[in-house]
């Protein structure tokens, strides 16, 4: 094991009432522009910095779901000004490639426009960190990049999420684990005597060792309800800004209507003292910021509630399988039920959690595999909607032991 930590911070700020900038109505270049312009990025100077946007799913900036190229473009420009050394980094979800996403997104055109090196962060082997004192984690395997840089910089896309309330810049750098151990953060079982989920406190066990040097927001359009991938677009037309991470994640939460003390793992973090969520003791400009505030609709607390007649039996499931069940109920429950001749409920099952399951269950995804004989089982990590679709039109729940047991 390699016990190393990202390189210190070199930039300046009052630690116990932070510094939070937030600009809007210019676009999301110049918005970007000008929260940047309100740091010193002098400390930069001969450094090599890495963008750490969120860019790991095959996405457009209008969806809501990965960053503006702007945003991003507005951050290469700032830095080489600046004389750093600049490139933009990424880990993706399991299932896309870094490059493919990097395209989608619009970022790879900015970067290249700018010969600002895109880095596969998985292409590596990865760096392996002990967490001391770490609750739901000891260790953590690393893109190795996150260690190198001399200054990392978290530009998240502003967005609720089904699991942890929020995912801002604190939650992006859960996009600098190495490959598919991001999913391992899922699979945690409780911890005893505490009631947090075991995800929230291991991203404050993340965050002990993987706290970006600064944070940009991108609240261009931003996604509310089933985030981070199944909610609704939102546009705001705003970006905000500043060094301590979970400072800008709660000024975030504020201007999406949301208070930072209900958002698990920014709550344990502070407690830990990583950093201040408390908006009394956060400096942030312009003073008029409150008027900047557009309600988020939170995330759903059960899908179920989304969809009568649907019983959705999620333990231990990661956001991916969810937002696959969201997209396939969204767009085909009539066909679901259909396929479920008979039946006035359809059971589903995801995550890897499950004691037991009952007879007739639609069991999606590779962590139910063991209860595929319980009804119609769907292999993927995740399979997509119509994969699923697709195979519970072709068994139809027909009672014979490949399908079924007492």
């Amino acid at each position: 094991m390699n016990m190393r930590s990202l390189q210190p911070n070199p930039f300046i700020d009052d630690m116990s009432h932070p510094y939070v900038h937030v600009a809007t109505g210019e676009g999301a270049y110049d918005n970007t522009r000008q929260v940047l312009s309100q740091i010193n990025l002098a400390v930069v100077k001969g450094k090599r910095v890495l963008l750490k946007p969120n860019a790991g799913r095959i996405a457009t900036a209008d969806s809501g779901i990965t960053t503006n190229p702007q945003v991003v473009a507005a951050a290469i420009d700032a830095f080489l000004e600046a004389e750093a050394s600049v490139a933009v980094g990424e880990s993706p979800i399991t299932g896309v490639k870094t490059m493919e996403a990097f395209e989608a997104t619009g970022i790879a055109s900015v970067a290249r426009e700018r010969n600002c090196p895109l880095i596969d962060m998985d292409a590596r082997q990865p760096i392996h960190v002990i967490i001391e004192d770490g609750v739901a984690l000891q260790s953590l395997k690393v893109c190795p990049e996150v260690l190198e840089y001399d200054v990392v910089v978290s530009i998240p896309v502003m967005k609720t999420h089904m699991h942890t309330v929020v995912t801002l810049a604190v939650k992006n750098m859960k996009g600098c684990l190495w490959r598919r151990t991001k999913v391992d953060l899922h699979m945690l079982p409780p911890i005893k005597d505490l009631n947090d989920k075991p995800l929230n406190i291991a991203i404050a066990d993340t965050a002990s060792v993987l706290r970006p040097h600064l944070s940009i927001i991108d609240g261009a359009t931003g996604m509310e309800g089933l985030g981070p991938s199944a909610g609704q677009a939102k546009k705001l037309d705003l970006v905000l800004a500043g060094i301590d991470p979970l400072a800008v994640d709660a000024v975030a939460c504020s201007l999406m209507g949301l208070n930072a003390e209900d958002v698990p793992h920014l709550r344990i973090c502070a407690q830990r003292g990583y950093g201040v969520i408390d908006i009394s003791r956060i400096q942030v400009s312009p003073a008029r910021w409150h008027d900047f505030i557009s309600p988020f609709e939170p995330p759903p607390d059960n899908l179920s509630i989304q969809f009568p007649g649907i019983t959705i039996l999620d333990e231990m499931s990661c956001s991916a399988c969810q937002s696959t069940v969201f997209m396939l109920l969204k767009r085909y429950r009539s066909q679901v039920f259909d396929s479920f001749t008979g039946q006035e409920n359809v059971t589903i099952a995801i995550g890897k959690g499950h004691l037991s399951i009952p007879c007739g269950t639609l069991c999606i995804g590779n962590c139910t595999a063991q209860y595929k004989k319980q009804g119609v089982f769907v292999p993927g990590c995740p399979p997509v909607a119509t994969q699923i679709l697709e195979m519970i039109s072709k068994n139809e729940l027909e009672e014979s032991p490949d399908n079924l047991i007492e």
